[in-house]
């Protein structure tokens, strides 16, 4: 079958490593489908863009895939320049797509709205079926955030767009577990039908997770320390993570031979180092970034891997972070610490959540886990891996491939 899948932001991963495109294409490659992702050529967070020529677009291949980037102007940060990006993919996508065959089904992603909607259009004045792929919850997310007021003009043309996505696509897919709630919330449930909702999460690619863990060793000395208990973080290092929350617990553990291990970087890095410092918290090591295919080697040489957020309403919908998955597949206890009515983490019985986000009734969480018995803390490790098994991409393509049956099946 001929799937074309649309995401403003899937460049191949060694650009951005955002592999929810990319893995999803890759297994339905090797069950004989074609796939092309249509994606922007402005790389996010970066300077790179895949096209410096004037191209109006570029074919390129990467991990066997087939990507068309579309030239679009770079940018930095959340500015005006993001917003016309934005809105420049949306406008140059359906010129781009009809120098195409038409395919079967399209997988139509937000974010952006813009595109997503798009992706739609364009399957329908052409007939062939389209899946809407959800992943954030927009405008919702900027309204969960205080960002903007329900009633802010943009939200109500951005909510006006999310309806008209969801009630004209053949099926929607999200990434968050509880998102028909969130349509009862907004009472489109008679002009959206339950059954046109799939859930399928991020995950992990468990062959990935294994090559890299066996061929790409970290050199960390603190990883190798048995005598001390670890607590692992990787993440970005920003005031909206609220990465001091963890120095805070620390501080409260700071005689129990426990320690924190935070892999990442971001804008509050040099200014949580200098509290550390000052404050000498000396059971906080800040360990730099480090490329993504070091990871799994990372996590699994945890003690307890530490999911962190400062939480936010848009949880009570689910969650879809990509670090809880990686986390299942290294077999190792998690800590959440945030209030989350779908935590996968719960569900699975793979750890354990402190919703209040307290520093001590998180420290008191991180104490009893190092206090476990080797029976129960072998119980957690065990149901870690049974939910990486439940959340390989693989699994989560067959997932992907029935909606995708059911979509073009239908009359």
């Amino acid at each position: 079958m001929n799937i074309w899948i649309i995401d403003h932001y899937s460049v191949p991963v060694k650009y951005y490593p955002l592999a929810r495109q990319r893995n999803f294409a890759r297994c339905l490659l090797q069950k004989g489908h074609d796939v092309t992702i249509f994606c922007a050529s402005s790389v996010h967070n970066s300077s790179i863009n895949l096209i410096e020529d004037n191209s109006s677009y570029k074919e390129l291949y990467a991990d066997g895939i087939r990507y068309i980037a579309i030239k679009c102007t770079s940018y930095h940060g959340n500015g005006i320049k993001r917003i016309y990006n934005m809105l420049e993919f949306a406008y140059k996508l359906p010129k781009v797509l009809r120098k195409y065959q038409v395919p079967q089904i399209i997988i139509a992603t937000s974010m952006t709205q813009f595109a997503c909607a798009q992706g739609i259009r364009f399957a329908k004045r052409y007939g062939c079926k389209v899946i809407a792929q959800i992943t954030d919850l927009w405008p919702e997310t900027l309204v969960a955030y205080g960002l903007m007021t329900k009633r802010n003009p943009a939200v109500v043309l951005l909510r006006w767009l999310e309806k008209w996505t969801y009630k004209n696509a053949d099926r929607i897919i999200f990434s968050m577990k509880g998102a028909y709630d969130y349509i009862r919330e907004q009472k489109w449930q008679k002009e959206i039908p339950e059954y046109k909702v799939i859930h399928i999460n991020n995950g992990v690619d468990l062959g990935e997770f294994h090559y890299n863990k066996d061929n790409y060793r970290n050199a960390f000395a603190e990883l190798e320390n048995k005598n001390e208990f670890k607590v692992v973080y990787t993440g970005s290092i920003r005031r909206v993570n609220n990465v001091g929350k963890i120095l805070d617990v620390a501080k409260l553990l700071i005689d129990r031979n426990i320690v924190f291990l935070i892999f990442g970087k971001g804008e509050e890095m040099d200014e949580l180092i200098a509290r550390a410092k000052a404050e000498s918290i000396s059971n906080v090591k800040f360990m730099g970034a480090v490329e993504k295919r070091f990871i799994p080697d990372i996590v699994s040489c945890a003690d307890l891997n530490f999911a962190h957020n400062s939480g936010s309403a848009i949880f009570r919908y689910g969650i879809s972070f990509n670090k809880i998955f990686d986390y299942f597949a290294a077999g190792k206890p998690i800590l959440t610490d945030f209030d989350c009515k779908y935590n996968p983490v719960l569900e699975e019985n793979a750890g354990v959540n402190v919703s209040s986000g307290d520093a001590r009734e998180i420290a008191d969480a991180i104490e009893r886990m190092a206090a476990l018995s080797d029976e129960e803390y072998s119980n957690y490790c065990n149901n870690s891996l049974r939910a990486a098994e439940k959340y390989d991409f693989n699994r989560l393509t067959k997932t992907l491939e029935d909606t995708i049956f059911a979509c073009v099946e239908e009359h």
